[in-house]
């Protein structure tokens, strides 16, 4: 088509589809952005709106006080720990300070020195006791942290149960929403594509053809890239049997307009040869001719062969003689290539009347209103 077409034209024409495909990017950016929000029409689910509310919020605030609980107890058993260490060290060392005056006395055996050792084994008695307080206050510390990490273990087991149950019931209402927000998308797009396809079938060679492909590619665009990731699945039977359905309807679609256009064809062949000519556009009979095929039946034809004046399945006429310079050329030329004359029934160049020369004003001269000087 486009080595019959001016070469302005021609680039009319690219850029044309420039502005088809700059209208539908446009469109898609639009149709994206309100596809993008519907889901926005639908309240967000969370958990909690699928649990008992108050024994939820009894649990979860029996988490937190269980485990603050536990960290209570962890700071108290640490500092009990430091205690116990202190008490532990100030015992060994008064041992230590024992024994060696144990030794010093045993080495004297001065008896005046009794009362002391009376008082060092009582002061180191006190030591033991506060020792073993220390060593009850870290075990007490250990139990009431282990009933503490026991009690938040509990509440959290609890709380997950609720959870669980919580996710479950919320899985089922998040299908049931995004069903919902499937078939907002899909009220959005399916009249956009029964737009597109009737404009496809009554507007795309009209005046405003761009804008008309522009929209096709964008209802195209919205339903099978926009639409298409949202299906639902259900173990894919969705997906297959929504592509049965469409590939059925294109399918369908094809085969009728190709038995249409057979049809169409058999009954334009069944015609005069002068009748097919009036039928055929100028543009398109150069268009097939420029791709060897016949304009009436569009079957290949030797285009190059001399001796092929008339096509050999439609016997509709190719080429014929000029009738001024009975040149060859081709039947559908509306003038002859070699002498420039018209062709029959082409319809004759206009010649436009010739205008006399102005006559020179002579210098000085006036010239009246209205008149060409």
């Amino acid at each position: 088509m486009s080595k019959s077409l001016r070469l302005s034209e021609k680039w009319f024409r690219r850029g044309l589809w420039l502005v088809a495909f700059v209208f539908a990017g446009f469109l898609i950016g639009l149709g994206g952005t309100i596809v993008g929000d519907l889901p926005q029409v639908e309240k967000q689910l969370v958990v909690e709106d699928f649990v008992d509310k108050a024994a939820y919020d009894r649990v979860r605030e029996e988490v937190r006080s269980s485990r603050k609980a536990e960290e209570d107890a962890e700071t108290a058993l640490q500092q009990a720990q430091l205690q116990r260490s202190k008490a532990r060290s100030e015992s060994a060392a008064e041992r230590e300070t024992f024994n060696n005056w144990l030794a010093t006395r045993s080495a004297t055996q001065r008896a005046d020195q009794d009362p002391e050792v009376i008082a060092r084994t009582q002061k180191l008695d006190v030591l033991k006791q506060a020792e073993r307080k220390t060593q009850q206050a870290v075990e007490a510390q250990q139990q009431a942290a282990l009933d503490a990490r026991q009690a938040a273990s509990a509440a959290q087991q609890r709380q997950s149960e609720m959870e669980r149950e919580g996710y479950d019931r919320m899985s089922v209402e998040q299908r049931k929403l995004e069903l919902r927000v499937f078939l907002y998308r899909l009220a959005l797009t399916l009249p956009l594509l029964a737009i597109a396809g009737w404009l496809f079938v009554k507007k795309r060679k009209g005046t405003y053809w761009p804008f008309v492909w522009g929209f096709i590619f964008f209802a195209l665009f919205a339903f099978f890239v926009e639409l298409v990731p949202y299906l639902p699945s259900y173990g894919g039977y969705v997906r297959y049997v929504v592509g049965i359905g469409i590939t059925v309807l294109i399918g369908r679609y094809a085969i009728l307009a190709l038995n249409r256009y057979l049809e169409r064809q058999k009954l334009a062949e069944a015609l005069p040869d002068q009748e097919r000519r009036k039928e055929l556009s100028y543009d398109v009979a150069l268009a097939r001719l420029a791709k060897s095929v016949c304009p009436g039946c569009e079957r290949p034809v030797d285009l190059k062969n001399e001796h092929i004046d008339f096509c050999p399945h439609c016997g509709i006429g190719l080429f014929d003689h000029c009738g001024v310079c009975t040149t060859r050329k081709s039947a559908f030329a509306r003038f002859c290539h070699a002498c420039g004359a018209a062709a029959a029934g082409a319809p004759a160049p206009q010649v436009l009347p010739a205008i006399p020369p102005t006559p020179p004003v002579p210098p000085g001269a006036e010239v009246a209103p209205g008149s060409v000087p």
